[in-house]
């Protein structure tokens, strides 16, 4: 059921974000002109409107910046509360919302996290964070 709803979203613009994440590597883009990072992949980037967008991998580490416990969720999550939500502001500056793995006791704002890489389908790995 995830599946589904990640490949229906899977467009030109974020597949090499996908793709990256099938091979371990946390993409995002960035903009050749202003020289800013972007996520989430679009067409220009959001801070001069810029086309001359490109790739780079990222190095993984950041911050959490805010997060959440889930204790009631619906669809194919429905059995694995309570989990944490947050949302992680990478050492390049972009944010992302990810799940935080790891003892919930740990988890703070403001906490180092790492990318650790999860295969939830035979053909889909998303990119969760852990407390370092």
């Amino acid at each position: 059921m995830i599946k589904d709803l990640i490949h229906s979203a899977i467009d030109e613009e974020s597949k090499p974000y996908w793709d990256g994440l099938l091979n371990g590597k946390l993409f995002i883009q960035y903009c050749n002109d202003c020289h800013q990072f972007i996520f989430y992949p679009r067409t220009i980037c959001p801070h001069c409107f810029s086309k001359e967008i490109s790739w780079q991998e990222s190095c993984g580490i950041g911050k959490i910046y805010s997060f959440t416990v889930v204790h009631q969720a619906f669809g194919p999550f429905k059995g694995e509360t309570p989990f944490v939500v947050g949302i992680i502001e990478l050492d390049e500056g972009v944010r992302m919302m990810s799940r935080i793995l790891g003892d919930m006791q740990q988890i703070a704002i403001e906490k180092p996290v790492s990318v650790i890489f999860t295969k939830v389908e035979s053909d889909l790995v998303l990119p969760y964070f852990q407390v370092i």
